[in-house]
């Protein structure tokens, strides 16, 4: 096999990127925009020793699972990866995905993973669903200011003016403050040269509310002509709730700085989220706190780790990695008492507004890294009745694994957004005497690779 042979390929599966599998010769090629059923000519890109890399050439024969994208960028755009794919063949890839791990990484039995299995909470409409667009701003070669977002493992920008999965509103909004910095001659920051002034403009809405924040973020501690910002904002969004500045002079990838200033309004929006038991729960939201982007797939997902958790009125609960508190809060009006644990210090501070919000006064918070605070604290308080995990991509810590143990909760929820750590930490607690009785996994993200699972186990 050699870099630009042509090849005929059946695709027999899709890979965690959202790359279509075909193989040939005993040599497996991942295809992009390939969808599992083609039959296509694919032009080989890059050859490694017992893989390639390619690029679709020609569909011979679509799968019955290919669909024409809604959107026009799809392919040059990185934010989603498999919107050829119809979205019920969507829900099946990605619901085996996450019991394949379960087998080859956390070592269950395959006909047990499919006993404990629960269906998919796919959604009822896969598109305009983020409650947050996260939009770089950049130039073009011609210099004029562009927004977007990057191409697959690039930070070139691909333009776009209506991403399908935002809402129409909030890169309307976007396209305000380009017209703002066009008007204002603002300058956009260059990663290369460290110069110039916006970086990104983050849109966040409360879906349930109807309350919108903009927040720009900058290269500096101030922006020029603020009442003209204001101004081009409010022509898209007259309701306008927040406006912030957020400061990031680092020079690096990471998209927000510490400090958040106000510039109109408040410094928070609201929301709701209301469970299927009939709750309904109140969040202010800042601009760097954590907050799930599909609203109505949180609602779901939030329900189901309720049901899981098994309450009674009575139960201890800890919830590390609590975030703002959206699953601590969702406990605590079940539960006797919840202490919620968080790195992010202004979470923590949202955390405990919320509570109050909420009329909620059996909700502690602490802040500090799980693997950190928990063999601080454990000790000086009850041990918990039902212990619930939310963490980052990379999973739990092996201390907080392990101190959880010591804690020996009835019941163990574990929401994970990456089913690879879920599986590899599952079976560290396996080995430590808790077993995994049920999970079911729930798409947050359509048309990307990513999803949420939520498993039970119990000692």
């Amino acid at each position: 096999m050699n870099k630009n042979d042509i090849v005929r390929l059946t695709i027999e599966d899709m890979s965690l990127e959202g790359a279509g599998i075909g193989h040939t010769d005993g040599v497996t090629i991942f295809v992009k925009d390939a969808v599992v059923g083609d039959l296509c000519d694919v032009i080989i890109t890059k050859v490694k020793k017992t893989y390639c890399f390619a690029a679709l050439k020609e569909v011979v024969e679509p799968s019955p699972y290919r669909v024409e994208p809604p959107c026009a960028i799809a392919k040059q755009c990185g934010g989603c990866q498999i919107m050829q794919v119809s979205y019920e063949k969507q829900l099946q890839i990605k619901d085996n995905i996450v019991a394949n791990n379960l087998v080859k990484i956390g070592g269950y039995d395959r006909a047990y993973v499919e006993s404990i299995r629960e269906p998919i909470l796919g959604m009822e409409e896969p598109l305009r669903y983020r409650n947050k667009a996260q939009v770089p701003i950049g130039v073009d070669k011609e210099g004029k200011v562009i927004a977007g977002f990057y191409g697959a493992r690039s930070h070139r920008i691909v333009p776009s003016t209506d991403c399908k999965i935002c809402s129409k509103k909030s890169m309307d909004i976007v396209y305000s403050v380009i017209d703002y910095m066009n008007e204002n001659h603002v300058a956009v920051y260059d990663e290369n040269s460290g110069k110039g002034l916006i970086r990104h403009v983050l849109v966040r809405e409360g879906k349930a509310t109807g309350e919108t924040m903009v927040c720009v973020v900058v290269n500096g501690d101030k922006l020029p002509a603020i009442d003209s910002l204001v101004e081009h904002v409010k022509s898209v969004e007259p309701a306008l709730a927040s406006l912030v500045l957020n400061i990031n002079t680092r020079r690096d990838n990471v998209i927000m700085g510490y400090e958040t200033r106000v510039l109109y309004g408040k410094e928070a929006i609201r929301d709701t989220i209301t469970l299927t038991n009939g709750d309904t729960i109140a969040f202010d939201i800042s601009a760097n706190s954590f907050y799930q982007v599909n609203h109505h797939q949180m609602e779901k997902l939030y329900s189901r780790a309720l049901e899981y958790a098994d309450l009674h009125g009575t139960e201890d609960v800890w919830d590390l990695y609590c975030g703002i508190g959206t699953i601590s809060l969702s406990m605590a009006k079940h539960a006797g008492r919840v202490i919620g644990i968080e790195v992010v210090p202004q979470a923590i501070e949202n955390a405990k507004a919320n509570a109050a919000l909420n009329g909620l006064s059996n909700a502690e918070f602490y802040c500090g890294e799980a693997e950190v605070v928990l063999p601080e604290i454990y000790d000086k308080m009850s041990h918990p009745d039902v212990i619930m995990v939310d963490p980052p991509r990379k999973g739990c810590d092996v201390v907080a694994l392990d101190t959880m143990v010591k804690m020996q909760p009835k019941r163990i929820v574990y929401v994970s957004c990456d089913s690879a750590t879920l599986a590899r930490d599952l079976k560290h607690l396996e080995e430590q005497g808790y077993h995994l009785e049920k999970y079911t996994v729930c798409d947050q993200f359509g048309h990307t690779m990513h999803t949420e699972t939520v498993a039970r186990l119990s000692r």
